[in-house]
């Protein structure tokens, strides 16, 4: 029921903007506003869309040096990154599957960590149970949003100077709002910052960027098709706990350095499983994340069984996301194929309502990026 429904800081000022409230992740979080989720999602390509995601957990990492600690619990490069910087990573389990995937900066002496609303808990539970030496504060007195698009450095730049940050750099702000901690990062695929404000703030923060002409408030339904036109996992849909790293296709996200033959190999959950198919990544039967371009214009949404042929009985794998891509104009799917089927330009079948429709397999993303490098 909508009464046990957690509320973000932002709760109110949703509603008074018009939002259509849903339920996710245990929170009411709004998934569209007045101007629709296509126009929502061209605006925040065309200018700047201002995403509430205070749903999220927030975490701070404290002690002589967490992130030896941090770096038993995922195959990332921890320990590497320098201060100032911030890193995509995922937990990993014993079976080599993704127990959830987050933001790891490096700030002073200390890691501020970013996880998923869904596994928020969870998360929290797993750290404290592997970190030996660290100490974690999970933090419930700040908001989080974020700011993303082409006109994203210009409007937040007139509140604090983010201008010389670089994409994936992070810094501590003074602000009127209170201290800012900022990150030029975000899930859309393009340039854009996630700010971390004080909670009492949040309201009056969010309030000063809308004023700003190029800034529109974007809801949960835009987020997901830009995320997905980016070709960026959804977890619980594209990975999940039975979904090993070099099958989501994001062995890019493993360091050398923890890779076989590195400096610091394994030593993280599941290091016996994911090593070794690194080392053997032309496993033809194995699964791997692709994305798939159906033909026509009905979406291949979540759930579709996928075939190798048109009259095939047996599938051969699913569409794990699948939406309307506004910017590209046409339907967009990813989901998991046998690697052998894994190729750009491969023709597959996507079984909708019953009837079977053609797809090509391409290359991700299916709109290129626009990081600020």
């Amino acid at each position: 029921m909508a009464q046990d429904l957690l509320k973000t800081p932002l709760h109110g000022l949703h509603l008074e903007l018009g939002a259509r409230m849903v339920p996710f992740a245990g929170y009411e979080m709004p998934v569209q506003y007045a101007m629709g989720v296509m126009k929502e999602h061209l605006h925040t390509r065309a200018a700047a869309g201002l995403f509430d995601v205070s749903h999220m957990g927030q975490v701070l990492l404290t002690g002589a040096d967490p992130s030896v600690d941090l770096e038993r619990l995922v195959p990332q490069s921890i320990t590497g990154l320098k201060p100032s910087r911030q890193r995509y990573a995922f937990f990993t389990n014993e079976s080599g599957g993704i127990e959830d995937d987050i933001m790891v900066a490096r700030r002073e002496d200390h890691l501020y960590v970013v996880v998923n609303a869904a596994c928020k808990a969870a998360d929290i539970a797993l750290m404290r149970a592997g970190l030996q030496e660290s100490e974690l504060v999970e933090i419930t007195d700040r908001a989080l949003l974020a700011l993303q698009g082409p006109a994203a450095e210009a409007a937040l730049s007139r509140i604090v100077p983010v201008a010389p940050m670089a994409f994936m750099e992070v810094g501590i702000f003074p602000s009127d709002f209170g201290e800012l901690w900022i990150s030029r990062s975000g899930y859309t695929g393009e340039d854009g910052f996630e700010i971390s404000v004080p909670a009492d703030h949040a309201e009056g923060f969010a309030r000063a960027l809308l004023d700003m002409e190029e800034v529109a408030p974007i809801g949960l339904g835009a987020r997901d098709s830009l995320r997905l036109e980016a070709g960026l996992c959804l977890y619980g849909n594209d990975i999940d706990t039975t979904t090993d790293p070099v099958q989501a296709s994001l062995t890019w996200a493993i360091q050398k350095t923890r890779r076989p033959g590195g400096a610091r190999e394994g030593g993280f959950p599941g290091d016996s499983i994911i090593l070794p198919k690194i080392s053997d990544a032309d496993d033809q039967e194995d699964r791997r994340r692709v994305g798939i371009l159906p033909e026509g214009r009905a979406p291949m949404r979540e759930h579709v069984q996928l075939f190798e042929n048109e009259k095939d009985e047996t599938p051969i794998g699913v569409v794990t996301s699948g939406a309307f891509g506004p910017t590209v104009g046409h339907p967009i799917s990813m989901g998991y194929v046998p690697a052998r089927l894994s190729a750009p330009g491969t023709r597959i079948w996507g079984e909708v309502r019953g009837k079977r429709m053609a797809a090509e397999i391409v290359s991700l993303p299916f709109r290129p990026s626009t990081y600020k490098r």
